[in-house]
């Protein structure tokens, strides 16, 4: 897999060497607007190494706050303006490659429960380590913001050696009442087809973290009864779209980036096959000659590396709505994808334009007036704002 900017979540060897930094950030207010291709682009604040971030809501003074996750351990409350402070109480975390500070998101009753959900990566026995799924109540007094009651609520299982391919993407469901979680393979290949582990899976789980009723393995127990679909390598984004339909976005190996509408039950083939080839030249056989595997959507051979993706369905850019905007590490933007039913009635992507912004996105999200919202990869990373020009 190349180089490049949708690297924001991607397994690959050569984002763990642009994670590491221990520089610290000037969080200062926004510099000047840039205009450029059609978008008015405002730089607001710089992080160490980001990787996640979530809206909190409108506090009614008309300024967009935030939470922001920087993979080297810290949780950062930025509100728009002033300076990002940090958030006590949080995990202590293995911090190294891919791993660290991982995803975080509101509970669907955060307004009145203030919990918060975040993943990180936890050292185990020897040297191994594997993602864990916690929650917490964020405080915000008098500018001391906190997480009090931190608790661990899910584990990879088993931890292993190695510092790739954790995924730890979090999704609530439409109705609020359970989440999905994505687990990568750990870079071991075998556990996305092996039933006894939650490695390159993705979870349906309770709220508190457990196997959620209904799910397709259930009957199995055990691990499998976390379990929604299976054959997955490093999914690091998981979106619902406005029908309600769950999708993920995975790095392939050399080539075979996935964008996969995700049925229950179903397997999405990892390392049976591919789009894509092993790094030592050894082939794979290609999604079309196992038909009985679950084929993505699209797929990209060279890799574009993505990050995390929106479904976009705001106003600021009205062509836009219905459309997959993939944070781009290795395509170093914004990768525009519209989708299409396909011949079996299941939705096909085409890609319809690479936005360049010369950088590594790690992270976008859809602001609520539809602006776009992106964290840069990697060390004194910027957090911009993208409006129509």
């Amino acid at each position: 897999m190349t180089k490049g900017i949708l690297c924001l979540l991607s397994p690959l060897a050569f984002l763990a060497a642009s994670c590491g930094s221990q520089a610290q950030p000037d969080n200062a207010a926004a510099t000047a607007p840039e205009q450029r291709d059609g978008f008015v682009i405002t730089d607001l604040a710089r992080f160490d190494s980001p990787w996640a971030m979530v809206f909190l809501p409108d506090d009614g003074q008309g300024k967009t706050a935030m939470l922001v996750t920087e993979r080297t351990g810290a949780l950062k409350l930025w509100r728009e303006g002033a300076k990002a402070v940090i958030v006590s109480g949080t995990p202590k975390v293995d911090a190294g490659g891919q791993g660290g500070l991982g995803d975080i998101a509101l509970a669907p009753d955060f307004a009145t429960s203030g919990l918060v959900y975040l993943t990180w990566v936890e050292a185990g026995a020897g040297d191994t380590r594997g993602a864990v799924l916690g929650r917490a109540r964020l405080v915000r007094d008098q500018g001391s913001p906190r997480l009090e009651g931190l608790t661990v609520i899910w584990r990879q299982v088993p931890k292993v050696s190695g510092r790739g391919h954790f995924g730890h993407r979090i999704a609530f469901a439409p109705d609020g009442k359970s989440l999905f979680l994505s687990s990568g393979e750990r870079q071991k290949f075998t556990p996305a087809q092996d039933m006894t582990t939650n490695l390159g899976k993705i979870l349906h789980l309770t709220l508190d973290g457990q196997p959620a009723p209904g799910n397709p393995f259930a009957a199995q127990g055990g691990i499998a009864a976390q379990v929604w679909t299976l054959g997955h390598r490093n999914p690091l984004g998981l979106q619902f779209d406005a029908q309600g339909r769950l999708w993920d976005l995975e790095h392939g190996p050399a080539g075979g980036d996935e964008l996969n509408l995700l049925s229950p039950g179903k397997n999405y083939g990892w390392p049976l096959v591919s789009d894509g080839d092993n790094y030592d030249g050894t082939p794979i056989p290609r999604n079309a000659t196992r038909p009985d595997l679950a084929a993505p959507a699209i797929s990209w051979n060279p890799v574009i590396a993505p990050g995390d993706f929106v479904f976009y369905s705001g106003k600021a850019f009205p062509q836009w709505r219905g459309q997959a905007l993939i944070a781009a590490l290795g395509a170093a933007g914004i990768v525009r994808v519209g989708l299409e039913p396909g011949p079996d009635g299941r939705p096909v992507g085409k890609e319809l334009e690479r936005i360049d912004l010369g950088t590594r996105i790690r992270e976008i999200r859809e602001a609520r007036d539809g602006t776009l919202w992106i964290l840069e990869d990697g060390e004194n990373a910027r957090l911009r704002r993208l409006a129509p020009r």
